[in-house]
């Protein structure tokens, strides 16, 4: 599903449906009011407070690997979105991603990944076979586990949209609420809303950029096409790496691309003189004699301030 307009402007039809996000901030509210349980290692949490994609996994990625690097012994939590395993699963080199979500096979190919909705039956099991931290994929709404350092992932330019909750807006609790709860914010992009002043003046702020990582794209001519939570910010990455882009065409988060879908794609491509691109999240929703024939072009965080990261990272490892 694609997000409604009018979630970026606070128009009559948000007001309207106001009184329903304010029942839905109270369920949330007193969901998180519950206990949760405390892992006998440190949690690292990577949420967001709205719906749809404000780079999650790239921030979890990011720190897992700096995680790594200090010795940690890491394991990511995930719930397996669309996945169709049930309990308590780690990713293996035999899951595909109708069995475990794309995102959890992103993160596998880094450190080990449990895929559960009961995020303590999934720590319990990463312990058990030798995490020393564990860092969650999403989960900022989800009391189970008591977080050690949670961040709030905010895309610089959607912001938190008309800054109500659903269904009026694309927020899945107030910010005031979730930001309460987290020990930093991370604003991903250029910042083209004032999202500070939402904030609490407490809250350290991080800045980050998307950084292309290899194929080498200056220059190339592509046809760029994406199924994640905001198809432009990846269109706009692979502008400013040089790609020439003479095609795009978005699709809903977590698309399953159907043949017909990639025919079209080619053909256009081999109409404009150019090659397919796209994210390793979709890459790998593509069938496996399709990947070959599309580049896949990765992203990765360029911290304005490195040093800010790694010094809340020296509480975690």
């Amino acid at each position: 599903m694609r997000a409604p307009g009018f979630w970026q402007h606070d128009g009559v039809l948000a007001r309207l449906l106001s009184p329903v996000s304010n029942l839905v901030a109270d369920v949330t509210a007193r969901r998180m009011a519950q206990p949760g349980w405390r892992a006998p290692v440190p949690v690292v949490c990577c949420g967001n407070v709205g719906v749809g994609g404000a780079g999650k996994t790239t921030l979890a990625i990011d720190l897992g690997q700096r995680l790594i690097a200090r010795g940690a012994h890491v394991a990511f939590l995930t719930r397996g979105y669309r996945g169709r395993v049930t309990g308590v699963s780690r990713v293996t080199l035999g899951h595909e991603v109708k069995d475990v979500g794309d995102e959890a096979m992103l993160l596998g190919a880094i450190a080990p990944t449990f895929v559960g909705a009961d995020r303590v039956a999934s720590a319990k099991a990463a312990v058990e076979a030798g995490a020393t931290v564990l860092v969650m994929d999403d989960g900022l709404q989800n009391p189970g586990l008591v977080k050690d350092l949670a961040f709030l992932v905010i895309d610089g330019v959607a912001g938190f949209g008309n800054g109500r909750v659903l269904p009026a807006g694309p927020l899945r609790e107030p910010v005031a609420a979730c930001a309460a709860r987290c020990h930093a914010a991370v604003v991903i992009g250029e910042e083209r809303v004032d999202i500070g002043a939402l904030l609490p003046a407490r809250l350290a702020v991080l800045g980050a950029t998307l950084q292309p990582e290899s194929p080498q794209l200056r220059g190339r001519r592509v046809v760029a096409f994406a199924g994640i939570g905001r198809p432009s910010k990846f269109f706009a990455t692979l502008a400013e790496a040089g790609a020439i882009i003479v095609g795009e065409r978005a699709f809903p988060d977590h698309h399953v691309f159907h043949l017909g879908e990639l025919e079209s794609l080619r053909r256009r491509a081999t109409k404009l003189g150019a090659e397919l691109v796209t994210t390793p999240k979709d890459a790998v929703r593509l069938p496996p004699d399709w990947r070959p024939q599309v580049l896949v072009a990765g992203v990765s965080l360029r911290w304005a301030h490195e040093s800010q990261i790694d010094t809340l990272l020296r509480g975690v490892a």
